[in-house]
């Protein structure tokens, strides 16, 4: 069997005297698409900012495999806008790239493969504010591959687009992730989402975060939404992990409601 890409051991973040994330034991195979969902506020961010190093554990072990290639360990896309607003949209995609040194033509043929990927050629010098939501986030996308990660870290890279751009993309990244099988981490509130996109999906606890459920999704792939949703065993793994997800949804609105009243 093969090292894992990620072993997390124990894990225990704390804020002060809040417990975020609790006794968290984890393997990700190289390779994998691995999807947490969680109530909001479990912890579920936090995780994903520790595995890319920017926040400390509290206690606990994380063993990531950083591989011979001399490639950087990973790349995090977070919700919501993520690039440079005064760089054009191949400066973002090459931004990691030239940080690295990596010689100018190698760049420019990364560079174009990606921005071609995701269709973003013919926009190669518009700038931020000349782009949709759902553009710069395929340049996000376009700069996390482009700098060749051995891990993509995803915060809910899809939640403020629109249904339509949403599965565009999901489907974009599907195909990028396909030709390379890089290792994902990828967070999600959207059952459906997790189930389309994971080979494998962590259900959390509301806070403090622990492992509920691990679910396999051995669904064929390559994997389309509209087909997925008349298969029968996608609905049943929808299912399985709605049961388990509800209960901490509503643990968590009373987490909420208590605080609210305190």
């Amino acid at each position: 069997m093969s090292r894992p890409a990620i072993r997390i051991g124990k894990l225990v973040k704390q804020f002060g005297t809040l417990t975020a994330v609790d006794d968290v034991s984890l393997d990700i195979a190289p390779g994998e698409f691995f999807v947490i969902v969680g109530p909001s506020g479990c912890g579920k961010t936090t995780l994903l900012r520790i595995l890319a190093g920017l926040e400390n554990a509290t206690s606990g072990t994380i063993d990531i495999a950083a591989g011979n290639s001399g490639r950087p360990v990973n790349s995090m896309i977070f919700q919501g806008e993520s690039i440079f607003p005064w760089m054009t949209v191949w400066d973002n995609a090459a931004y990691g790239l030239r940080m690295r040194n990596v010689p100018a033509a190698s760049i420019r043929e990364t560079v174009g493969h990606y921005l071609d990927r995701t269709g973003l050629t013919r926009f190669a010098h518009y700038y931020p504010h000349q782009l949709s939501g759902g553009m710069k986030q395929r340049v996000a996308i376009a700069r996390a591959f482009a700098n060749d990660p051995e891990i993509l870290l995803m915060d809910e890279p899809f939640s403020a687009l629109d249904a339509q751009n949403k599965l565009l993309l999901q489907e974009e990244l599907l195909r990028i992730w396909d030709e390379h099988k890089k290792t994902v981490v990828f967070i999600t509130h959207s059952v459906d989402e997790a189930v389309l996109l994971g080979d494998r999906i962590l259900v959390m606890t509301a806070q403090p975060g622990r492992v509920k459920l691990f679910v396999d999704v051995p669904l064929p792939r390559p994997r389309n939404i509209v087909a997925l949703q008349g298969a029968a065993e996608y609905g049943e793994i929808v299912q399985r992990i709605w049961q388990s997800l509800r209960d901490e949804v509503q643990r968590a609105r009373e987490l909420e409601d208590r605080g609210a009243r305190t």
